[in-house]
């Protein structure tokens, strides 16, 4: 089985990358597993959703400890199974959003304890390419979903992607330039 992670900022195009990816593995006649977090199929995905519509400190903390939780069953769930690929979308990167030193010190604690691979992508977006997104496609945004959490976040997530072995890709050209990088390395 490969595993691919796909990362990045609120409105980096994970979603949209991913499916590609998916479509095309499944075109190539490959099985393919295609988890997104967080996840509406379990009660810690729901509930890390539901925290993201919320304000303060104590949603903030707990949309991060319920993504991570809902992060580790997709893992505890779908890694062992039989496909050929198996492809996160948001992964480690979710610790990001905790508040400083906390991001670092729970990155690297799940990097230890999770499986990674060659083919953990972070699809790098400006936060102003993000608001604009985010603003064109959404009626309702998310605590993180405005300018000045997305530049925080952005500094936090590059400098954990920097230390392990992430490849980070320009999230602010057009989809299929991005789709052609991440084909590159696969």
């Amino acid at each position: 089985m490969t595993f691919i992670a796909i990362d990045g900022l609120d409105a980096s195009g994970k979603t949209t990358q991913a499916l590609n990816i998916s479509k095309r593995l499944h075109d190539c006649g490959k099985t393919v597993c295609l988890r997104f977090h967080p996840s509406r199929d379990n009660l810690f995905g729901v509930k890390a959703k539901h925290f993201l519509y919320s304000q303060g400190r104590s949603a903030h903390f707990a949309s991060a400890l319920f993504y991570m939780l809902d992060v580790i069953r997709s893992i505890l769930l779908y890694s062992w199974q039989k496909y050929d690929y198996i492809i996160f979308v948001r992964y480690l990167m979710g610790t990001a959003y905790l508040p400083s030193p906390l991001h670092r010190i729970a990155y690297h604690f799940f990097a230890s304890t999770v499986p990674k691979s060659d083919f953990m992508f972070f699809l790098d977006v400006s936060p102003e390419e993000a608001c604009r997104r985010i603003q064109r496609a959404r009626k309702r945004q998310e605590m993180f979903e405005n300018i000045k959490e997305l530049r925080q976040v952005r500094v936090k997530a590059l400098s954990l992607a920097f230390t392990d072995k992430w490849k980070i890709i320009n999230a602010d050209k057009p989809e299929k330039e991005v789709e052609a990088e991440i084909r590159k390395f696969l």
